[in-house]
């Protein structure tokens, strides 16, 4: 799977402009690099595909979208979900990329990176070990990540749409064929209190903005969340940017009803930008 963003292309571009004929630079993402050649028509793929040079400046020009290349064309990794309502879409950064759910970046993107907001979230209740239960999936990065550590990662999804996403993700590509990651499809706030009770150790919280998912910010999702933790289990609940206005109110109250949950050394974790907590 070859995707690009205008990071790539430009990189392209450039060498173009020095005249060269190949340069080395990443077809997925940044995940890795390879060389491709510079021709009259457009560029050589490593495939054997070319992709012309009109089709390059729109990838160039679309800065907030990631195109997967096929039969030498681009096609824009974004869907639309009849189901919520909502429009999906993959962000470009410098390194792994964001989603898009509503034009709401599902990652910290301003003064960090996505694949970075992620290991913060893991830091803040390590060692994660044992059952873990991630109850937004999104771009799957951090049921990833868990698995990489812990016996079993289940992963929870609202929208197919989100999925679709991952699969044109190279970063997510781990999310697929794991023997460690078991996949829900379905709303958390319905999902969670159907699971089986002190199952897991570790819970990351990762709701989409309170805008969006409410309901995952009441007192009676977190009552839920309390009774799927083993004791000394320990959550992380992502809230957005303490320092801002909406984040400081947001925090005090996610506080207050995790405290009224039932849970205990509930904790701001400001490099995370989020909350802990223990049962």
């Amino acid at each position: 799977m070859i995707v690009l963003s205008h990071y790539q292309v430009k990189t392209i571009m450039a060498a173009r402009r020095q005249g060269l004929a190949r340069v080395r630079v990443s077809l997925d993402l940044n995940l890795s690099q390879a060389e491709v050649g510079l021709e009259e028509q457009g560029v050589r793929l490593p495939n054997g595909g070319l992709l012309d040079w009109e089709t390059l400046q729109t990838i160039v020009a679309a800065e907030s979208n990631c195109f997967v290349i096929q039969g030498g064309t681009a096609q824009a990794v974004q869907f639309f979900s009849e189901e919520t309502n909502r429009a999906y879409s993959l962000y470009p950064t410098e390194g792994a990329p964001t989603m898009l759910v509503s034009g709401i970046p599902m990652h910290r993107i301003k003064g960090t990176a996505p694949h970075s907001d992620t290991l913060e979230k893991m830091r803040a209740v390590r060692p994660v070990v044992g059952q873990v239960l991630d109850t937004a999936t999104g771009l799957g990065y951090t049921a990833i990540e868990a698995a990489k550590t812990a016996a079993q990662v289940t992963t929870i999804e609202l929208d197919q749409a989100a999925l679709e996403v991952c699969r044109c993700n190279p970063w997510s590509q781990g999310l697929f064929g794991n023997p460690k990651i078991t996949q829900i499809i379905g709303d958390s706030f319905e999902v969670v209190p159907s699971l089986d009770e002190a199952t897991y150790t570790r819970i990351i919280h990762d709701p989409p903005a309170f805008a969006l998912a409410g309901d995952l910010y009441s007192g009676e999702f977190y009552r839920a969340l309390h009774r799927l933790l083993r004791n000394n289990g320990r959550l992380f609940h992502y809230v957005g940017d303490p320092e801002s206005k909406s984040g400081h109110s947001i925090t005090v109250g996610v506080m207050r009803r995790l405290e009224q949950a039932g849970f205990r050394e509930v904790r701001r974790a400001p490099r995370a930008f989020g909350v802990t907590a223990v049962k």
